[in-house]
């Protein structure tokens, strides 16, 4: 697999230095050529950069901001939830958290919020969550514990939207197929304004550095806006940074103002459908602009994410300043482990004869005249001299990718409203933070044709979800499906079909799928699957997947 080769190349062989300092400074400047993915962005040497993305990964797992906005005392809450009790204090919480879960317990909690629990023993590489010490941690993947001012306290991390459960392998940087970290915000800002601090300490009994931070919580989230995303399976956090900023001063700082909570500015993202997917990890390394629409034309794009991450938990942009030059290598571990992300691999997860070679080399075929210009080259294996002593495995494996240098943006008349609705994100150009650490944003026309590693892996598609498959996405707009139904991808047979490379749809569709809460309608605003249009005939289009199964 192309990762694995060039994370090979990356550690490189001979002598192993225990400490190295970093050999490249990444150029994260608007239109840096791109000439070779970058998998190991600063350059590092083996054992300091396996370390870095080791680190990393475990950053995106256990968050690391410990100024963030949002963190609850979580000995009384884990206390009161656990417990089987019943009372007026539940009774509030299930009334407040309606439509998310009936709360029983901390697990089911966090299980509503679409996170996932960590492996019962280690997955081999790449697929490898690490944690600290002998055993897993006893809550789900995204929960974090720390300490702050003498409390413990639980915030969420990276982790909620960028990891996902396929076929029973947990795998960290894959989209979240069902992340509901706004419903988590919706609902605890209800309970918080609900429940001020003396009922909160009656019930569950704080001690007094629990109800410090539990003021501080309550009193940051007055500065959060909230949105619920159009479609389960989407998010809106775009929306709720610009709803956020909305309730701040509009000065370098974005300083708090208690008039502004009360009676925030109007804002297009309050009621403009413009959700997306969030987006996988691997693909990072061959780009140079960020987002689905190509809109982070500058600066480092986990930087960036972090700032906005934080503006939409409610963080006082001075701590958050502060904090990220104190941690210039928890950043540095971040991006090395975002970076270095590789892709699930379907030989993985199926045996490799499931893909007919003859028809994959067709489908090459086809891709290297239809779709190549836009979305990259992908030299395989079984292109090169000497493959008779490879096994079926690898050489189907691609051994080299060539994506532009840089990175397009392209309008196909997919549904525009995501790339439109980018234009409230530009007022963040104009914060000092912003300026300090060279982060732009423009607004585009159109969306990057992303690179197609671990292709397969990503069913729904297009940055919205509205085509269920690839044959959706291979045929044109009047014959995709209109509506369709999701699942979570737990059973191979039954909850993926591999012909078509997706969400079984009609009479194959999971029975218990069909709750109308995963029920997807493309005639919804914001939710359109049309454009990208291209006529392949069936066998073509059979040919071309196959192709795509093997990237």
């Amino acid at each position: 697999m192309v990762y694995r080769l060039i994370f090979a190349l990356a550690l490189g062989s001979g002598p192993v230095h225990a400490a190295a300092a970093r050999t490249i400074e990444p150029d994260w400047s608007a239109g840096a050529e791109i000439s070779a993915p970058r998998m190991n962005p600063y350059g590092l040497e083996r054992i300091p950069f396996a370390e870095s993305a080791r680190e990393g990964r475990l950053h995106a797992l256990l968050y690391p901001v410990d100024v963030t906005g949002v963190a609850l005392p979580w000995r009384a809450l884990e206390n009161f939830l656990d417990e089987p009790s019943t009372g007026p204090m539940r009774s509030l919480l299930n009334r407040l958290f309606e439509g998310l879960a009936r709360i029983r317990d901390t697990d089911e909690l966090f299980a509503s919020v679409g996170l996932h629990a960590y492996p019962d023993s280690r997955q081999p590489a790449p697929y490898d969550v690490p944690f600290r010490g002998d055993r897993p941690p006893s809550v789900r993947m995204g929960v974090t514990l720390f300490e702050k001012d003498g409390a413990e306290v639980f915030t969420i991390s990276c982790a909620a939207c960028h990891s996902a459960n396929l076929f029973g392998t947990k795998v960290i940087g894959l989209t979240n197929r069902f992340p509901k970290t706004q419903e988590f915000f919706k609902h605890g800002k209800l309970a918080l304004g609900a429940v001020g601090p003396g009922l909160y300490d009656a019930m569950l009994g704080l001690t007094p550095e629990e109800r410090s931070q539990y003021e501080r919580t309550r009193a940051r989230v007055k500065a959060i806006g909230v949105k619920l995303p159009a479609q389960a399976g989407l998010d809106t956090s775009l929306a709720q940074v610009a709803l956020s900023l909305a309730r701040r001063k509009k000065d370098d700082y974005a300083s708090f103002d208690p008039v502004a909570e009360r009676f925030p500015r109007a804002e297009k993202l309050k009621t403009f459908v413009a959700d997306s997917k969030p987006a996988v990890w691997w693909n990072v390394k061959y780009k140079n602009r960020w987002l689905s629409d190509g809109s982070v034309v500058s600066g480092n794009p986990i930087f960036t994410n972090l700032l906005w991450n934080e503006i939409g938990r409610g963080t006082d942009l001075h701590e958050l300043e502060g904090w990220l030059a104190r941690n210039e290598k928890t950043i540095e571990e971040l991006t090395t482990a975002v970076f270095s992300a590789e892709a699930p691999r379907f030989s993985d997860f199926f045996p490799a004869e499931t893909i007919d070679l003859a028809r994959a080399k067709r489908g090459e075929e086809i891709f290297l005249n239809r779709c190549a210009k836009c979305h990259g080259i992908y030299e395989k294996a079984w292109s090169k001299p000497d493959t008779g002593n490879l096994s079926y495995r690898e050489r189907i494996a691609t051994v080299n990718v060539r994506y532009p240098e840089r990175t397009k943006v392209v309008d196909v008349g997919t549904d525009p409203n995501r790339y439109l609705g980018m234009k409230s994100l530009e007022q963040l150009n104009e914060l000092a933070i912003s300026k300090k650490n060279g982060i732009v944003i423009q607004a585009q026309k159109g969306y990057v044709p992303p690179p197609l590693v671990g292709i397969w892996a990503r069913w729904p598609y297009f940055h919205n979800n509205s085509a269920p498959s690839l044959c959706a996405v291979l045929s044109p707009a009047g014959e995709r499906p209109r509506t369709y139904y999701a699942g979570e991808a737990l059973d191979r047979d039954r909850d993926f079909d591999s012909e078509c490379n997706g969400y079984p749809v009609g009479d194959a569709t999971p029975g218990e799928w069909k709750n109308g809460q995963t029920l997807y309608d493309t005639r919804r605003e914001g939710l359109h699957n049309t454009g990208h249009e291209f006529s392949f005939k069936d066998e073509e289009r059979k040919d071309l997947i196959r192709f795509l199964q093997t990237l």
